[in-house]
């Protein structure tokens, strides 16, 4: 594994041809910005600078479309595509569009089973769904800034009704410790699910990740696979850097995503995804 720094950007060797484009995935949170979402000027100076050169450069992160877009606006990205939602909704940006963006891609699926299993283990959790329409609909007035829009406060009963692009779990009950054994004794199955930092977690359709989309994207864009790159910093960029013909952890990561990393940047804290995004331009 290599980790960068400032010393190795500025003497880099096997800095991608600039004859071949690239295919660079970025990850928001805790990469782009920090998590009290500001982004500093270097890293967007430097995400600026890839969209300028030509390279595919595609937002994919677990934030909902709406929390996202603000994202693509910050760093100039203005036509190509977002992957948001952990993969479960794809946008292609076209300025000629009415709304600057179509969506392309959403996966669906029935959250009753999970949502079930869950509560049984997890009574005092605060749930949330995006449903296929765009909205949240959550208990006790459940809100995070990942969901870009209000959420609706339903009972339990309407999340099992509906129909999901991605479930949102929180517990303050719990520590993240306690929280990840209760996952993993309800053995969650039809669906792909990531643990967050704290006792948080992501649920989509199953088989569908990050990585996921970015291959459908990756075929469609014919770009070899060694001509991806991809900067992470959570369990739910595991399956992306494992993707990646160059996958890179933000320093900040834990143990889990740093092992399935090719390189180790800075932290959020210093600037780590701008040294990465400096050394392909």
């Amino acid at each position: 594994m290599t980790i960068l720094t400032d010393t190795a950007v500025a003497g880099i060797d096997d800095q991608p041809d600039p004859k071949n484009k690239l295919m660079i995935a970025l990850d928001v949170d805790g990469t782009l910005v920090d998590h009290d979402g500001h982004m500093s000027p270097a890293v967007r100076e430097a995400a600026q600078g890839v969209v300028a050169k030509g390279h595919d450069v595609i937002i994919a992160t677990g934030r909902s479309l709406n929390a996202a877009l603000p994202i693509v606006e910050l760093i100039g990205l203005e036509r190509g595509y977002v992957v948001c939602c952990n993969g479960g909704v794809t946008l292609r940006l076209d300025p000629s569009l009415e709304d600057g963006y179509e969506i392309v891609h959403k996966a669906t699926f029935d959250p009753a089973p999970a949502l079930e299993a869950l509560r049984e283990r997890l009574p005092g959790a605060k749930y949330a769904l995006e449903d296929e329409a765009g909205n949240f609909l959550s208990t006790e007035r459940f809100h995070d800034v990942s969901f870009g829009v209000e959420s609706i406060p339903v009972d339990f009963r309407t999340l099992l009704d509906s129909t999901a692009v991605r479930v949102v779990v929180f517990s303050t009950e719990n520590t993240s410790e306690e929280f990840n054994t209760a996952i993993g004794h309800i053995g969650l199955s039809g669906v792909t699910y990531s643990v967050g930092w704290t006792a948080w977690l992501d649920i989509a359709a199953e088989g569908v990740t990050k990585a996921s989309a970015l291959e459908a994207l990756r075929l469609q864009l014919d770009i070899d696979q060694e001509n991806t790159l991809a900067i992470g910093d959570g369990r739910n960029d595991i399956e992306m850097l494992t993707w990646a013909g160059r996958g890179v952890a933000m320093g900040q990561a834990p143990d889990e995503v740093l092992a399935v990393a090719d390189e180790v940047t800075g932290s959020v804290l210093d600037d780590g995804a701008a040294l990465v995004l400096r050394s392909v331009l």
